[in-house]
């Protein structure tokens, strides 16, 4: 009897994490898929997948998170270019940039950034950080000691980017996502790399600093795509209110011939109207108002007058195309 409510308590604990269980499920499933592949339009079709898993994976996103996500994937698509294709320090195995490659980068990002709000974050705070931030030294620790004992590679280039990744964790307003981020992209790079997706190469170019296959810390590097994300988020908004401010918001009304036979059928017809909707009718049906440009809260507060004077109004008056006649009864 007690096995049942304690199956439903664990489960309930574990509800809020499990798009982030989800999303480090898929990330081995499709790198050991692009492992077996031989053909390019098979690692089109895992990119496509991947696509469709990051759309339906952001639909549990606010819609903010949402944009840094397909924000995250253009910036990440830069970088990877710059880092693969150009500088080289990696090489995919296919010698491209995979199309699940950015889509992945969005996922990381997803995982970081829900993962701000889950039950462990808020109930430990930063004691979170402190333990990610002491996992992420002793792998670089041992990346200088025991590791180049096993490997044969001095991995200097991830013990450089543990400063980076401390001062983003330690400092950072968000430092959950960089600290989540860590978790996913450890899984990221020790199963791309041991299953032959890319590799590091031994000492990178240019700088000629000698690196694991993968290097220890290398979610540092994320630190910089979130402030490249953060950047380009700000000028996308500056852009959009420049373009939006200087949109004119004018319009010159138009009166086509079904208005003005509705107009005129309502001038001759005799139909009870207040005031202010006949001398509206008046003017419009004598093109009054058509040379003047008028605004659109104009238009919007015109188009109100006629309904709360048609429908609300308590002083009707007669309207009729022939003049009005006095008489006594």
């Amino acid at each position: 009897m007690g096995a049942v409510p304690f199956r439903l308590d664990v489960i309930a604990r574990l509800k809020p994490y499990w798009l982030h269980a989800y999303l480090l499920t898929y990330t081995p499933l499709l790198l050991l898929a692009d492992s077996r592949i031989t053909a390019l339009w098979q690692q089109w079709a895992l990119g496509a997948l991947t696509f469709v898993v990051l759309y339906l994976a952001t639909l549990k996103a606010p819609r903010e998170q949402r944009l840094q996500v397909w924000m995250c994937v253009i910036v990440a698509t830069g970088f990877e270019v710059f880092g693969s294709l150009i500088w080289g320090v990696y090489r995919y195995r296919l010698h491209n940039v995979p199309m699940f490659v950015p889509p992945g980068h969005g996922l990381v990002y997803l995982f970081g950034l829900l993962a701000m709000t889950t039950p462990v974050v808020k109930q430990h705070g930063k004691r979170v950080a402190h333990f990610v931030l002491a996992a992420a030294g002793a792998w670089a620790v041992a990346g200088l000691t025991v590791l180049p004992i096993l490997t044969g590679r001095f991995d200097l280039q991830g013990a450089m980017c543990l400063p980076v990744f401390a001062w983003f964790v330690l400092r950072s307003p968000r430092w959950a996502l960089f600290a989540a981020i860590f978790i996913a992209t450890g899984e990221l790079e020790i199963f791309g790399t041991s299953f032959g997706n890319w590799s590091w190469l031994p000492v990178a170019p240019w700088t000629h600093i000698p690196s694991g296959n993968p290097p220890s810390v290398i979610a540092g590097g994320y630190c910089v795509i979130d402030a490249s994300v953060l950047l380009a988020m700000r000028a996308y908004r500056a852009g959009l209110n420049t373009i939006i401010t200087r949109i004119p918001i004018t319009m010159i009304p138009r009166i086509g011939p079904s208005m003005r036979l509705l107009l005129d059928s309502r001038v001759n017809s005799g139909e009870a109207v207040s005031p202010a909707s006949a001398n509206l009718i008046w003017s419009l049906s004598s093109g009054e108002n058509t040379a003047k440009p008028i605004t659109a809260t104009a238009t919007n507060k015109t188009m109100a007058t006629m309904i709360q004077s048609d429908v609300i109004d308590q002083w009707p008056m007669k309207i009729s195309s022939s003049p009005v006649r006095n008489s006594t009864p």
